[in-house]
């Protein structure tokens, strides 16, 4: 264990014991990674292909199991500490922190896994909400802990299905499978490639003569739940896209039509006639998808100049095709895409709040910080003590250290 996460154990351990009134050696710990996915943007809810990393910063919660079928927490990142029986899970607020270990017990429970023991403990992220799916860090987190103090033994694949139920259903946001996937299944180095259609991954380590790479985080100093954002609107936008393109292709038109259902051919023929909006949406799965492809390649490749430039086209087209973003996240896109030793760049997560992510190589920190400091501030001087920038490295998905 990493010396910096093995103090932030000891620390929540510590503290976890105290509320709960356990011994420390009680207490176990869930290390939830966030992640980045370098192409594969907006696609996953449109069954597309993507590609994943988890990163070496973490959602952290120490706890231990209730035998009073209670739910302790509290939180290092929101206010106030949380309680609820098991039994009454679905009573928890959905505007409050503690709305996503509720979730957590209702999809377990509507998975049939039998949940009699609660837990208590403390919980903690180290990078800043937006971008970096730490809701479905967090989310994760309190599943691992919840399975382990029932002991239930649940596959990644279960977990991921477990995740997106409480997103989907409990939260209410229409995200796809891309953001559990890869912070359950990463591995230190190695790009995940996930197929969203049949569900199937590879791990894909890199070629031995790959040059060194690292990845920046830019955060924008805005943070917004992704269910207050454009983005349930976007995958329904995609949705009737789908349906359209499928009903010109004389195509029989499913219940939750999806960009992935429409053969290549019948988006090529057709995309002229649908609205611009929806063109447009339609526009950037196709391309986001031959990108994944073409990343896939560079990757096994050792390219990271290829890898690069279409990480920058997939920014590109998130502006001007899927149409999300912000001021101040379009700008931190082009400090980081015009910043040398920064192979490519683009949104991370949702795309209208939160983070840009780049990949870069070792050496370009001092040229990013300073490009960032030039820039930023001075375009968006309301946020010029907010936005951060972290360098981070690839690491493996969520497990108990």
């Amino acid at each position: 264990m990493p010396a910096d996460l093995s103090e932030r154990a000891e620390r929540l351990t510590a503290e976890a014991a105290a509320l709960a009134r356990v011994a420390p050696d009680e207490v176990r710990a869930v290390r939830s990674p966030y992640r980045i996915c370098p192409l594969g943007a907006h696609v996953d809810h449109q069954l597309g292909r993507v590609t994943g990393m988890a990163l070496d910063r973490s959602v952290l919660l120490a706890f231990t199991p209730t035998a009073d079928g209670m739910v302790r927490l509290r939180s290092h990142d929101f206010e106030g500490d949380a309680e609820f029986p098991l039994a009454e899970a679905l009573r928890v607020p959905k505007d409050g922190w503690a709305r996503y270990a509720a979730g957590a017990v209702l999809a377990l429970a509507e998975a049939g896994i039998e949940v009699r023991r609660g837990i208590a403990g403390v919980i903690e992220g180290e990078l800043p909400i937006g971008g970096l799916s730490s809701s479905a860090a967090v989310t994760i987190a309190y599943l691992l802990a919840l399975e382990a103090a029932n002991e239930a033994v649940v596959s990644p694949a279960q977990n991921i299905r477990l995740e997106q139920y409480v997103e989907n259903v409990h939260i209410g946001l229409n995200n796809g499978i891309l953001d559990q996937s890869v912070i359950l299944l990463s591995r230190r180095g190695q790009l995940l490639y996930l197929d969203c259609l049949d569900e199937s991954w590879e791990l894909l380590a890199p070629p031995a003569d790959m040059p060194a790479w690292r990845i920046v985080v830019a955060y924008s100093g805005l943070s917004a739940a992704l269910t207050a954002t454009g983005y349930n609107q976007r995958v329904a936008e995609c949705e009737a896209a789908a349906g359209e393109l499928l009903r010109l292709g004389g195509i029989p038109v499913p219940e939750s039509p999806r960009l992935r259902h429409v053969p290549e051919g019948v988006y090529k023929a057709h995309v002229g006639e649908l609205p611009l909006y929806l063109a447009k949406r339609a526009r950037h799965f196709f391309t986001e998808n031959a990108r994944v492809v073409a990343a896939r390649e560079a990757w096994a490749a050792g390219d990271l100049v290829g890898l690069g430039q279409l990480i920058n086209e997939s920014g590109r087209s998130s502006i001007e095709n899927y149409e999300c973003g912000s001021p101040e996240l379009i700008t931190l896109y082009e400090v980081l895409r015009d910043t040398e030793g920064v192979y490519g760049a683009r949104f991370s997560g949702g795309g209208f709040r939160g983070s840009c992510i780049g990949l870069y190589e070792p050496g370009a920190e001092e040229g990013i910080v300073e490009r960032a400091g030039m820039v930023f501030p001075k375009v968006h001087p309301h946020l010029a003590e907010a936005y951060e920038l972290h360098f981070c490295r690839s690491d493996n998905g969520a497990a108990m250290p």
